[in-house]
């Protein structure tokens, strides 16, 4: 189970190379293995090119320490460590830096649902965080940022299922979703919707969608009675 993850993950954070969301060594993808407790994540500043499943590191989830691999783990492994212990149906992190999303984080607002597209995905607007303060900065960074998005999430009462996305103000976009795979994808429509916002934006500063149409798109894609694609034998 442990090496079909590794080989999960490692793809999974080549995709974000491949769907053109990450540059260098930007960026991470981590899953969990439930029942062993353990994350598989991307190794701290390893580039891509050449990445296999052996470079892939093993943590404990209440630990944090390493149980298995040759590298260090990716330094924001505290925040994935965090989210998975905050919201047990996550299955899969995703962290980039992506352009579009980055904008919007860096101008501390939140990705506003202003079309049916992001309707199909996010369930309202991706909020943005508040800012760490200096104390949580220099006490914990990486534990604190993980730490301020689950209140975010918790304080308005937003499920992480539902929206699974956020931005973390002047740093930027984290997904996820039942697995690596889904975070990542998550990742990518995330970075799309956020183009889009900000040219709707500059064309009209006013416009919106009517929560009718949003409820529509989201549920009959997402709900109890969705009918979006092809039913599964």
């Amino acid at each position: 189970m442990l090496e079909e993850l590794k080989k999960q993950v490692c793809e999974q954070n080549l995709e974000l190379v491949r769907r053109g969301v990450v540059i260098y060594t930007w960026g991470n993808v981590s899953g969990i293995d439930r029942e062993s407790g353990l994350v598989v994540i991307k190794p701290s500043g390893v580039d891509y090119d050449g990445m296999t499943p052996e470079d892939m590191v093993v943590v404990d989830l209440e630990t944090g320490e390493t149980v298995e691999g040759k590298w260090r783990p990716s330094s924001d492994t505290k925040t994935h460590l965090y989210l998975y212990r905050s919201f047990p149906e996550i299955g899969g992190i995703t962290h980039t830096h992506s352009v579009n999303a980055v904008a919007f984080a860096q101008a501390g607002r939140a990705i506003l649902a202003l079309g049916t597209t992001h309707a199909d995905y996010f369930y309202r607007d991706i909020p943005c965080t508040r800012s760490l303060t200096q104390e949580e900065v220099e006490e914990d960074y990486e534990g604190n940022t993980g730490k301020v998005i689950a209140e975010c999430l918790n304080s308005r009462k937003i499920d992480p299922m539902s929206v699974p996305g956020i931005l973390v103000k002047n740093h930027g976009p984290f997904s996820w979703g039942k697995d690596a795979a889904a975070s990542v994808y998550h990742a990518v429509v995330m970075d799309t919707v956020a183009e889009m916002a900000f040219k709707t934006l500059l064309l009209n500063p006013e416009a919106s969608l009517p929560l009718y149409v949003s409820e529509k798109h989201y549920k009959r894609k997402h709900g109890p009675e969705a009918y979006y694609g092809q039913v599964k034998e």
